[in-house]
């Protein structure tokens, strides 16, 4: 009767919890430790051999030691079942005159997201350190020659200087789209309530990059903008996000037109209509499917050095994506090598 009280509380669990007593063998399972190390709902585990479920031998040997005297151990666990997990083991001694059970109890959390998000903050300063140290050398190096002989020479230092400058606006466009990207996520939350004519929006971007489309010797075209296409949203936000996909496709298109189409559609993975998608079309060399699923981490490029020769930061994307986020959309990405690129934001409609 107390091993089926118990049973019941520990099934209450949100953890995987395993009793085992010498052996090791499992005495105790809950429903959580069932889904983590079980092939068959049906098959309890209760009576396998702890060596059956768990084969790291860091976790036997701490086992071990529990049923043997020792009153905890802890301990890192990867399991990689369905998908890749990791747990912090904690393997607490029972004893029979105050547990009723004499053995060990392992109780498993799982840290998964807490070590990728610890992960992710470290590429990330690790990123940044490297794309602010590589100008900062640049300049430290330009700096000491104008301070030497070259100080003399106009076209040298004309050369460098020119130079300079371009590493200096290198590092402020990193920076703000650093503080865009920061600004982005802390008010991902919020979603904003202002109408915005997205039709409106789209052709006051085109106007701004008028100087840059021509430069680019390119023709943009924009269909299904005729009428007013009302979205919740964040104006700057998405004049932001309309910009950059251009400017994008500009950059990365080799030298071919741009077509950008609105049109209204009811749904898309899971949102409800009525939406707008906006598809921003180039026709250059495309981006191979192992790339795609990647374009919108911070700092990932496809050709690291043909990025930074347009002034590439890494960030571009990974702000669209929080910004469509924000306004309860989503981007999406359609490409393949020799093919060109789309790129799609979806909106819900007013």
């Amino acid at each position: 009767m107390a091993q089926l009280r118990l049973e019941a509380i520990l099934d209450r669990f949100h953890n995987p919890v395993l009793i085992v007593e010498a052996g090791p063998r499992v005495v105790l399972a809950n429903s959580a430790a069932s889904d983590l190390l079980g092939d068959d709902p049906q098959d309890p585990l209760a009576g396998r051999h702890l060596l059956a479920l768990i084969r790291q031998p860091e976790i036997l040997t701490a086992v071990g030691e529990v049923l043997d005297g020792a009153r905890a151990r802890s301990v890192r666990h990867v399991s990689r079942r369905a998908v890749e997990a990791v747990y912090q083991v904690e393997i607490l001694r029972l004893n029979a005159a105050d547990d009723g059970l004499d053995g060990a109890m392992l109780i498993f959390d799982d840290r998964t997201a807490i070590e990728k998000a610890e992960q992710l903050r470290s590429d990330f300063v690790a990123n940044v350190s490297h794309e602010l140290r590589s100008p900062l050398t640049a300049l430290t190096g330009f700096i000491e020659t104008l301070q030497g002989p070259a100080a003399e020479d106009a076209d040298i230092r004309s050369t460098f200087l020119e130079t300079m400058r371009d590493e200096a606006a290198r590092m402020r466009r990193l920076i703000e789209d650093l503080l865009s990207l920061s600004r982005v996520e802390a008010a991902e939350r919020l979603r904003p309530r202002e109408q915005v004519d997205l039709a409106g929006l789209i052709r006051a971007v085109l106007k701004s990059l008028a100087p840059a489309i021509e430069n680019a010797g390119v023709e943009v075209t924009l269909e299904g903008a005729d009428e007013s296409l009302f979205v919740p949203g964040d104006r700057d936000q998405l004049i932001q996000v309309f910009r950059n996909l251009i400017e994008n496709a500009l950059k990365y298109g080799g030298g071919k037109d741009v077509a950008i189409t609105i049109t209204r559609q009811q749904t898309h993975a899971g949102m409800r209509g009525p939406l707008v998608r906006v598809d921003v079309i180039d026709q250059g060399p495309g981006i191979a499917p192992v790339h795609l699923p990647r374009l919108t981490e911070r700092f990932y490029r496809v050709d690291d050095h043909r990025a930074r020769d347009v002034g590439g930061t890494g960030l571009g994307l990974a702000i669209v994506k929080h910004i469509a986020l924000r306004h309860r959309g989503s981007l999406k990405i359609r490409s393949q090598p020799g093919e060109g690129s789309v790129f799609s934001i979806i909106l819900p409609l007013e």
